[in-house]
């Protein structure tokens, strides 16, 4: 039974994945349907964590709009995302970034990695 799912999972997954981890700051290019029409919508924020494996992988990524934290999660997989950019690398040394969701300001910048 097991090898039917994996044959399942692995027809459902991207040949290129894009290259990115915890603390990164990125660029989500989602589509998103409006009736008959297709558009593209860019999400940018520092990537909180990345979870599971294989299909089911995910990510959730914070940004601040209009003073209030926004948290989206997508799977990585996923057809509606079209492509993620890297627009800079942070330095950090914890898989999951919680402890963003408490600060503000300045505070809840990560360290660029040089």
């Amino acid at each position: 039974m097991s090898d039917i799912i994996r044959e399942i999972e692995a027809e459902q997954l991207k040949e290129k994945v894009d290259d990115f981890g915890v603390g990164d700051t990125v660029r989500v290019y989602n589509k998103i349907k409006e009736g008959s029409r297709e558009r593209v919508q860019v999400f940018e924020g520092v990537v909180l964590k990345r979870q599971g494996g294989s299909n089911r992988e995910t990510f959730t990524i914070r940004k601040f709009s209009n003073g209030i934290g926004v948290e989206k999660t997508w799977p990585l997989h996923s057809p509606n995302v079209e492509k993620i950019e890297v627009v800079r690398r942070g330095k950090v040394r914890r898989a999951k970034l919680f402890y963003l969701r408490g600060r503000i300001g300045k505070r809840a910048k990560v360290k660029e990695a040089k």
